[in-house]
């Protein structure tokens, strides 16, 4: 199924998050943290500790910081209790951002995020106001010339909800998030690494975005992604050359 290109936008943002990779150790052990208290300290039974283990591990995490981790976030050592908070609102052109983060304290948090917001052009909104223009899902992008019909044949064996060809050849992989690691392991033991997986918020529908507005919305995005507290930036500009 044909896709406008979005192999260009995934190349950029993959691009400014290994520039980043410096605050993904930090981003990790909350997700960390976050997985083990709510779901348990038991990698088997806790899909989503096991993605998070999983970045850690990508990211060169030692093992034994991972597992001090997990034993924090359990009640087995003393650390500090984070909470989930999700903040809606937009950007530049009316682009829609939603901004995930965990947090010690939330008033601090609020404050941080609509000053950034407020001062780069974005405002923040009310619960429910973006979050209805993504979709939770599970999303492999595998780059151009991956083999197409050997993704396709694969992924939806495994489960997967779509396939989609962009104009550049780059192939995205939708699945529920249930699913994700079903399929994401069914296309690696058939040999096909994606070059992002992940859980994520997928805008529905994209806002295009060149020349001043493009620049302005970046570096929203940048001063977002830099907040201490934001774990995730979901946001539905796309980058025109």
């Amino acid at each position: 199924m044909a896709g406008h290109s979005k192999w260009a936008n995934i190349q950029h943002r993959k691009g400014r998050q290994d520039e980043k990779r410096q605050r993904i150790w930090t981003r990790v052990v909350r997700e960390i943290m976050v997985a083990a208290r709510t779901g348990g300290g038991d990698v088997s039974a806790n899909p989503r500790l096991r993605l998070a283990i999983e970045k850690a591990k990508a990211a060169n995490m030692p093992a034994d910081t991972i597992k001090r981790n997990v034993d924090k976030a359990t009640g087995n050592l003393e650390g500090v209790s984070y909470e989930e908070i999700r903040y809606e609102g937009y950007g530049i052109g009316g682009a829609a951002i939603i901004l995930d983060t965990m947090t010690d304290n939330r008033v601090r948090t609020v404050a941080e995020v609509r000053h950034a917001l407020s001062k780069h052009g974005g405002n923040l909104g009310t619960e429910g106001s973006v979050a209805f223009q993504f979709k939770n899902c599970g999303q492999l992008i595998f780059a151009p010339g991956t083999s197409e019909d050997q993704v396709m044949e694969v992924a939806l064996e495994a489960g997967a909800e779509d396939v989609i060809t962009d104009e550049e050849g780059a192939i995205e992989v939708l699945t529920a998030p249930a699913d994700f690691e079903t399929v994401k392991n069914a296309l690696e033991a058939a040999g096909l690494v994606a070059d992002m997986a992940e859980v994520t918020m997928r805008a529905e529908n994209s806002i295009a975005l060149s020349g001043e507005d493009a620049v302005r919305m970046q570096k929203l995005l940048d001063v977002l992604e830099d907040l201490d507290d934001v774990q995730n930036v979901f946001h539905n500009a796309e980058f025109e050359d």
